[in-house]
């Protein structure tokens, strides 16, 4: 091999291990050492080696993840070793029964340890190595049998491709079979649903179906834009020494670099087991990812073996499941609510049932698309969940149930609460009623209208604002403009010293800026970000109420979808109406001019974006912070943001950012590259 290409072969070497130590370090170990730009750079530097030298492509190239040409179906795997499943425990007392029937079979038993893991709710996928490499994944099928998934495993990113990961520290064995489980946590998957939602796609309800749909896809580049992860719990086969118990067969896999589930206690007999699986269930909904119980395991793992099967489950575990959280039921009707913003939301109306330990008479349906794509009829059998303290929703109807009498259900084209005609944006999937004088919409636009992020209107919460609708005090957010003090007194539990307060308040609230009375308005797709651009682009209200579409689409961040609804919201009678009152009562701002003095342009041309919680300030002093020294603040990661403000806790912006190679600052970095600019 020439000197050159030989060096090129030992920086791809190179190159690969670094990659995999951040990868791990990133996606596992959530303790990242190098910044996304610094990470980016080194991937790229890989690419152009693999594109200049093809040969150097290796199996275990984090290159390899991206996702590659659709399959035309799946090959069939024989699995080395039966993976079996779990005998299930429903009580305590069955807990008891199971770990007296095996101790029965070996009196070893009774003063084994044991190991309590969480049971993970995912599909379980079995993963083989050659030498370290990554060569073959698999569905567990039917136990014997199941379905090569491995281009799809692949661009999972929490996956080793080589073990061990840089910086292990122990070898892998020649061959090695692990068992885990792909799972979308939950914090990714409402990231994930707000991404769709926010872009008008089709959302999805469930973590462990929108995981094992997303890696049965023909085309891997599907799978690689779900934000699935890895939890390894078991080795399968191994050429080598391999571990004597459960215990150390986990301490071995986070070792390797496979990525293991949070929960797993190791405990000395059978009663601390179980206490740990009741302490579980109360705080189920804790767990970064979905459980439906925990899985109590003889540690030994000779012993574990000795103890046998029966039918297809290991006598040697057993899953102690949490209360049922998913029940069937009669959807007797489907009704309608009207939200603060105007969406109209369908709700099922339920036989009553009881789930979670609670009787559920309602639950979500999601939206209409939902009701639609899933053919459910007021009459059916439907599935319902009831995950802690959140909400019921319906996962689905079961068709195979219906007797003939169910009906298909109709989308209402007027609202329940006022009659307005109802409204849907092209390429939308909620309905929306844009009547701003909407009684069912009146107490949350209130509430709204008088918020710390709006009016700052003190004293006028969602109490207050149900006593002034309730009274017909206010029949817009512009009537408390109009509120007398002797009409306020005789509401309930206020006071003459009362009364004044708040109305000393509303007058107050007359000389907020544009921007904040925009945001106040509660216009669709206008939040405060949006609100503060809008104002500075047409610097009054008449000029706003007077944009044509394309002049709108001018302000960054205003797409066809924001220009069609605010153009909609100034077009409404009722609306109009509301800002001629607004205007009389001498609510009529202008934008601020921005601040002028030393260094404040030093962040002119700049946009950024913020994201998590950043420490000691709230994000709207931080934007005030950038806005004040020129730099605009913008919602959503583009290729015109030039950095990312990140605080504690990022969400899905982090990723994006990281995909379009947009910069991350700290508060720290933010204030540096004031002063660099400024001087």
């Amino acid at each position: 091999m020439a000197a050159g290409k030989a060096d090129d072969a030992r920086r791809a070497a190179e190159l690969r291990e670094q990659i995999h130590y951040h990868n791990r370090r990133y996606h596992v170990l959530a303790s990242p050492l190098l910044s996304d730009a610094e990470f980016d750079r080194l991937v790229q530097e890989l690419l152009a080696l693999e594109a200049a030298h093809p040969e150097l492509v290796t199996p275990d190239s984090p290159t390899r993840r991206v996702g590659g040409a659709p399959a035309e179906r799946f090959v069939k795997v024989r699995h080395p070793d039966s993976i079996l499943s779990l005998g299930n425990a429903f009580s305590v007392d069955e807990v008891r029964a199971w770990h007296e029937r095996i101790a029965r079979l070996d009196e070893r038993v009774r003063t084994a340890r044991l190991v309590v893991e969480p049971k993970l709710d995912g599909l379980t996928v079995v993963l083989h190595y050659e030498r370290g490499v990554f060569v073959l994944g698999a569905t567990r099928g039917d136990g014997e049998i199941g379905e090569d998934i491995t281009g799809n495993l692949r661009t999972i990113r929490s996956l080793p491709l080589r073990v061990p990961v840089a910086g292990g520290k122990v070898s892998a064995p020649e061959r090695l079979v692990v068992r885990g489980e792909a799972l979308i946590y939950r914090q990714a998957f409402e990231e994930m649903n707000a991404r769709l939602a926010s872009a008008g796609e089709r959302t999805y309800v469930n973590a462990r179906n929108t995981a094992s749909g997303a890696l049965r896809q023909l085309d891997s580049s599907l799978t690689a834009s779900r934000p699935i992860s890895l939890a390894c719990y078991a080795i399968v086969e191994g050429k080598g020494p391999l571990p004597g118990t459960q215990w150390e067969t986990l301490a071995l896999l986070r070792d390797l670099g496979f990525p293991t589930a949070e929960g797993a206690t190791r405990c000395e007999d059978l009663e601390e087991a179980i206490a740990i699986c009741r302490a579980a269930a109360e705080h189920r909904n804790s767990f970064a990812f979905e459980a439906d119980g925990m899985v109590i395991k003889i540690d030994d793992l000779a012993l574990a073996r000795d103890l046998g099967v029966v039918g297809k489950d290991p006598r040697a575990a057993v899953a102690f499941k949490f209360p049922a959280q998913e029940v069937t039921t009669v959807l007797q009707d489907i009704g309608v609510a009207v939200g603060r913003t105007g969406v109209i939301t369908p709700y099922a109306v339920l036989e009553p049932v009881e789930v979670g330990g609670v009787t559920v008479r309602q639950a979500t349906l999601h939206n209409f698309d939902f009701i639609r794509e899933r053919d459910i009829r007021i009459g059916d059998r439907v599935m319902v969940k009831r995950a802690g303290e959140v909400i019921p929703y319906v996962l689905g109807s079961i068709p195979d149930a219906r007797q003939g009498g169910e009906k298909p259900y109709r989308l209402p084209s007027r609202c329940p609460s006022c009659n307005e005609m109802l409204e849907q944006v092209e390429g939308e999937v909620a309905v929306y009623c844009v009547n701003a004088a909407c009684p069912a919409q009146l107490v949350r636009n209130l509430e709204h209208f008088a918020s710390r992020g709006a009016m700052d209107i003190e004293g006028l919460g969602i109490k207050v604002a149900e006593l002034l609708v309730q009274a017909g005090l206010v029949r817009d957010v512009a009537d408390v403009y109009s509120l007398q003090p002797a009409s306020v007194l005789e509401l309930e539990g206020f006071g003459e010293r009362g009364v004044e307060k708040l109305l000393a308040a509303i007058d107050a609230s007359r000389r907020r800026p544009l921007a904040t009375l925009l945001t106040a308005l509660g216009i669709r797709g206008v939040g405060e970000t949006m609100a503060a651009d809008l104002a500075r682009a047409f610097g009054d209200l008449e000029a706003l109420s007077r944009a044509r579409p394309e002049e709108l689409e001018k302000v960054e961040g205003v797409g066809p979808s924001t220009s069609t609804a605010v153009r909609d919201w100034f077009e409404r009678a009722s609306n109009r109406k509301l800002l001629e009152k607004l205007r009389r009562a001498g609510v009529w701002p202008r934008a601020e001019a921005p601040k002028a003095g030393p260094g404040s342009q030093a962040l002119a041309g700049l946009t950024f974006v913020i994201t998590g919680t950043l420490a000691g300030v709230s994000r709207e002093q931080a934007r005030a912070r950038i806005q004040e020294h020129g730099g605009k603040v913008a919602s959503a990661v583009s290729g015109k943001t030039n950095y990312l403000l990140v605080g504690e806790n990022p969400g899905s912006k982090v990723d994006e950012a990281r995909r379009l190679g947009v910069a991350q600052i700290d508060l720290d970095g933010l204030d540096k590259l004031i002063a660099g600019r400024r001087g």
